[in-house]
Parts: structure tokens; sequence; C-alpha cells
């Protein structure tokens, strides 16, 4: 039987907390990766059953868009773990090691209060949508309270890998910006 293994040994160092949270956004990188995946067959069915089959769809439309914004949120985490966003590192290479220390700090600083934020109002929008039985205006009359769900989920684990990244760079676990100095 394979065995699935996770690496977290990068930017988490000796920290079991750094390396819960790597593991949790590895994880939710998974989690997006497979809805993504789920997307695309299900979009596929579509085209069959409306194309060949000539019948209308009822939920499919729905259903991929719903599966494409929460694979973005839940994967915010696992691209902030590699670093896959877009990157102006130009400033950052420009300065000594000690300054550049200081810009992720306050760079990290600025993330955080941003996505908490988002997640305070993302987490309100979802319980009113719960509290209220909100509903989709279509003939499949989706709860909105399951697909808002990922908004406060996609935001926390993200804020978490942000406070992460935080702590090891803070700690000297992690380069600042992940980049080595050049000097």
């Amino acid at each position: 039987m394979a065995k699935l293994v996770i690496d977290v040994s990068a930017g988490t160092g000796n920290s079991r907390l750094l390396k819960s949270i790597a593991v949790l956004s590895t994880v939710s990188g998974w989690i997006s990766a497979t809805m993504i995946l789920t997307a695309v067959l299900i979009t596929c069915q579509m085209i069959f059953v409306r194309f060949v089959l000539n019948e209308s769809t009822i939920w499919q439309t729905e259903t991929v868009v719903y599966l494409m914004i929460s694979a973005t949120l839940i994967g915010l985490p696992y691209v902030q773990r590699l670093r896959g966003h877009v990157n102006v590192d130009l400033l950052p290479l420009m300065l000594p090691m000690p300054v550049r220390k200081v810009l992720a700090i306050v760079t990290l600083l600025s993330a955080i209060v941003i996505i908490a934020i988002m997640l305070f109002y993302g987490s309100e929008f979802w319980f009113e949508a719960w509290s209220r039985n909100w509903k989709s205006d279509t003939v499949w009359g989706v709860p909105l309270w399951i697909p808002y769900l990922f908004v406060p989920i996609g935001f926390g684990l993200f804020l978490l890998q942000l406070v992460a990244d935080l702590m090891a760079v803070i700690r000297d676990i992690d380069k600042p910006f992940g980049l080595e100095d050049t000097r």
C-alpha cells in the first residue's frame, strides 16, 4: 500500500506549530486541486448532456461556479506556502538583509491585517446567509451558506499561513521573501 508523505520541512524549522500549519496548507492545496478537477469533469458531463443528449442541465453550471470560487479560496494558503503569488522582488533584492527583514515583517503584518478583515466580514456574510436561510435564485435553489462557508475557511487558512510565514521570518527559520543574501 502506498504511503502518503507530506514534506513540510521547508520554512518550518523544528517548530511543530509551523509544521502543522504547513500540513494544513498542503492539504488545502490538494482539496483545491480536487475541486478544480471535479469542476472540469462536471463541465464535460454538462457538455455531453446539453449537446449530445440535447437535454437541459439544472445543477451543473452553478456547481462549477461554486467549485471554482471555493477552490480559489481554499487554495490560497497552499499558494502562499509555495510563494506562488506574483512577486516583485526588485526592492527586496536591492536592500541589505536587516532592512529586507523589516520590509518582510511590515508586508506580512499588512497582509495579516487585510486578511483578518476579510475573514471577519466573510464570516459575518456566511452567518447571515446561514441564519436567514438564503437560497440561490435558480431552479436548484442551493442553500447559500454552503458555498459561502468557503470564504471564512479559505481566509482563515490563509491567515494561518501568513502568521506562520511571519513567525518563520521573525525567528530566522525562513529568509525574508525567501531570498538569500546576494550582497
